[in-house]
């Protein structure tokens, strides 16, 4: 199932904006104090890092990522999840532009 909306958040206004506009996000922080960013990434190869560990979810759109340590690429589409470890990076390909939330842990 696709997460369509969030009830009850703080959204921060002002987007995050990364890889000369490749990557546009928004964080938002739910009632519980859960945070969490959804955005856009258009067509490109890219490389993030990470802090904490996430899991991304496919909204709309779809990708190819490669997690840390592997060789292989892995397809995303809509309603998938694939989670990062902390404290690493991975790589992501998209053709077309991908919606995504990021959960972090």
């Amino acid at each position: 199932m696709i997460t369509s909306k969030f009830d009850g958040v703080s959204v921060s206004t002002q987007a995050s904006v990364y890889f000369d506009g490749k990557c546009i996000s928004h964080a938002i922080a739910l009632a519980d104090g859960t945070k969490k960013s959804v955005g856009v990434i258009l067509p490109a190869t890219l490389t993030f890092n990470t802090g904490a560990p996430e899991i991304m979810e496919c909204v709309a759109g779809s990708c190819e990522y490669r997690l840390p340590g592997s060789e292989v690429w892995l397809k995303s589409n809509p309603g998938d999840k694939f989670s990062i470890p902390g404290n690493t990076k991975f790589d992501i390909q998209v053709t077309e532009p991908y919606h995504y939330i990021c959960h972090f842990g």
